[in-house]
């Protein structure tokens, strides 16, 4: 099957919220614990309607949300924007969509199928890594196979029967229940994920896997003031060396280049989605001098930092 991405067009700054402005606007979202079926740290449902869990989310608008988001549509298509890339998703697709990414509703109609959010912590740190809760690297439009479809429909509709019955069980039984049913789906979601041409590359052993998983957790903290390998080895506990083989076994990439396309892509959520100035952009993730900024950048994109925002505005 042909790709079906392209790059999007920005929309200019976030609007201003309650639920936490980002620097520049961009508003970030947490999970709406008040609207969960007992309370719990789940929600699943049919998409369509208003398509929020939020009343007053900007869904035109780019923002950010802090949990996870996994839709399997049966309508469309549609095209939503994740992190600067719009992408096209058919009926028997899912999109997945991890904390602090940004994204964009279409406003075109066609969102019909099962959207389920979860709030992070709601899984063990074991079931977290073995679903790849946290694999940025690997792409959010997922196409399943006929089998690997009604397998992925029949788990997902398990775990809407148990978040819905809540008279059978008490809350702590309850919430365990999920928690089995929603790792199931997720375990079939991680197999397909990792299947795809972009997540081809494997760990190599638990070792390397753990210590990948240590110095993304790093970056994703660390990014805006430390770009140095050497700076995540030292404070790791592990030699350049050992950083080097762990991220190639987890992306193909080097450490510098996994550091670098981090603080790239949120110097292009910042550029696209907010007003700050070009001097503010690059302090934000660890430039104290515009013009090292705007080299690094156009470097890495083949844009200034001002072509790049005047492209998308």
């Amino acid at each position: 099957m042909a790709d079906r991405t392209g790059q999007s067009a920005g929309d200019g700054a976030g609007a201003g919220g309650t639920h936490g402005v980002d620097g520049g606007g961009i508003r970030t979202f947490p999970f709406p614990a008040d609207l969960a079926v007992g309370g719990v740290g789940i929600q699943i449902g049919p998409m369509g309607g208003d398509r929020t869990w939020h009343t007053d989310a900007p869904l035109h608008r780019v923002h950010r949300i802090d949990f996870h988001v996994v839709m399997l549509f049966t309508g469309g298509p549609v095209r939503h924007m994740i992190d600067f890339t719009e992408y096209e998703a058919h009926p028997g697709e899912l999109l997945w969509i991890r904390p602090g990414q940004v994204h964009r509703f279409s406003r075109k109609s066609g969102y019909r199928g099962t959207v389920l959010t979860m709030q992070p912590g709601f899984l063990p740190r074991a079931t977290v890594e073995a679903t790849g809760l946290y694999r940025y690297d690997l792409p959010p439009l997922l196409r399943p196979g006929p089998a690997q479809l009604t397998a992925l429909q029949a788990a997902l509709d398990q775990l809407r029967r148990e978040y819905e019955d809540t008279a059978t069980l008490p809350l702590s039984l309850h919430t365990a229940v999920l928690r089995h049913t929603l790792t199931a789906f997720l375990l079939r979601l991680a197999h397909l994920a990792a299947g795809s041409a972009e997540a081809s590359r494997q760990r190599a052993d638990s070792t390397l896997g753990d210590t990948f998983t240590r110095f993304r957790d790093a970056v994703e903290r660390d990014f805006p003031t430390q770009h140095g390998v050497s700076g995540y080895a030292d404070a790791l506990g592990y030699s350049r060396r050992t950083l080097v083989r762990a991220v190639r076994a987890a992306t193909g990439e080097t450490p510098k280049g996994f550091i670098d396309k981090r603080v790239v892509l949120e110097a292009k959520r910042l550029l696209a989605h907010t007003d700050l100035p070009i001097s503010r952009v690059g302090a934000a993730v660890g430039f104290a001098d515009a013009a090292n900024f705007s080299k690094f950048f156009h470097l890495h994109t083949g844009r200034t930092p001002a072509t790049f925002r005047a492209e998308l505005r």
